[in-house]
């Protein structure tokens, strides 16, 4: 079997990480959604939010990336989940829909 590569540097790895997770869509929609539903009120639910939903969102993802180095289908049947390998293949299917809006 041969091995996979890696990421050269961490900042690297952690710069496409947030370039991944922030979006285009979310820095051209920002300002104009602070401004029209209510400024400092709306910044806080959408903190608030994204630190309660995408924050344990990515760190699952880490922890099971780095357990079981394998693509997303994979690696839930690896670490003993076949039934979750429905989950992986949700999130493979999310990330080329999402690139089909952009494209």
């Amino acid at each position: 079997m041969t091995e996979r590569e890696t990421w050269a540097t961490r900042a690297g790895f952690i710069l496409a990480a947030v370039g991944s997770a922030v979006g285009l869509g979310n820095i051209w929609q920002f300002p104009f959604k602070t401004a029209q539903f209510g400024g400092a009120s709306f910044l806080i639910v959408y903190i608030v939010a994204a630190l309660g939903i995408g924050l344990p969102a990515i760190l699952a993802e880490f922890v099971i990336g780095r357990k079981a180095n394998l693509n997303t289908i994979s690696a839930f049947e690896k670490l003993g989940y076949k039934e979750w390998r429905v989950v992986g293949a949700i999130g493979l299917f999310t990330g080329f829909w999402i690139l089909s809006y952009y494209s």
